[in-house]
């Protein structure tokens, strides 16, 4: 798999769709679900607030980075990942695509 392109990421610095349905909008707060069948992607997407995932199916993934990195995770329901310290300053734009055989799906809540 490729690295994002610079098309690409430009695309994701204006995105910031980071889940698949937003559920809750309000003040200081979005919670999004996110939901992959395999071989499906979301586009790239910036985060540029605090955040915490969880998944809640076991799986596989594989991310693109705006600094040209590919990571490919195993996911374990339950697995859940904080990222508190990011800002307009300090965002990252990637992408998601379930590799896996199965569904993936995570419930995401952004702060600020």
């Amino acid at each position: 798999m490729t690295p994002l392109s610079a098309k690409e990421q430009a695309a994701a610095r204006a995105n910031d769709r980071i889940g698949t349905v937003l559920v809750l909008d309000q003040p200081g707060m979005r919670i999004w679900h996110l939901r992959l069948q395999p071989g499906e992607s979301l586009a790239a997407h910036r985060h540029d607030r605090p955040y915490v995932w969880t998944v809640l199916t076991d799986g596989t993934g594989r991310s693109r980075y705006g600094d040209g990195r590919v990571v490919d995770v195993s996911y374990v329901a339950g697995d859940t990942r904080h990222f508190a310290d990011l800002t307009p300053q300090t965002a990252f734009v990637h992408d998601l695509t379930n590799t896996g055989t199965t569904e993936l799906v995570f419930v995401t809540v952004e702060f600020g």
